[in-house]
């Protein structure tokens, strides 16, 4: 996985140069609440650059990071073995963290509404990314299942009984 990680680091830090914003990448040490621990985590060195700059990088609703990271998860693995493939999560400032617990806010809530009504519940603008994620945290539910349901940029997800 040091492979791909440093590969993912030299990747992002030439498309933040080319965005006219060089910053670094760290790849040691960084921690995730994640349940993807196969994931390669690429953190963007916010350190220096103002609020507004932050909240720029990111997105609103996190749009331009996950944009930045559905590119390195395609560019990355582009012409890859399989063997060699990784899932890249790039974080900004904490977001990817704080997102994730809000998500998990998020399913905790949706499943006990389920299991309590027996009725499905929508989960209404979760990006492609998100709506992934909380697809894996009902994957070994026993008793609970999620779909996901409509068009871009109108698509849901569907909590509902097994």
């Amino acid at each position: 996985m040091e492979n791909q990680l440093t590969r993912g680091k030299d990747w992002l830090e030439s498309l933040l140069s080319l965005m006219g914003t060089p910053l670094t990448v760290d790849i040691d040490g960084f921690e995730t609440v994640s349940d993807d621990s196969d994931s390669c985590w690429l953190n963007i060195d916010t350190s220096g650059l103002s609020q507004e700059q932050i909240e720029a990088l990111i997105g609103e609703k996190g749009k331009n990071i996950d944009a930045v990271q559905y590119l390195a998860n395609t560019i990355l693995n582009l012409f890859q073995e399989d063997s060699v493939q990784s899932s890249y999560t790039i974080e900004v400032n904490g977001y990817r963290v704080s997102r994730y617990q809000e998500l998990r806010e998020i399913f905790d809530t949706a499943a006990d509404r389920v299991k309590e009504t027996g009725e499905e519940v929508e989960l209404n603008g979760l990006s492609s990314a998100e709506r992934k994620q909380v697809h894996a945290f009902f994957q070994n539910s026993t008793d609970l299942v999620t779909e996901s349901q409509g068009q871009e940029p109108n698509r849901k997800l569907i909590v509902k009984l097994r």
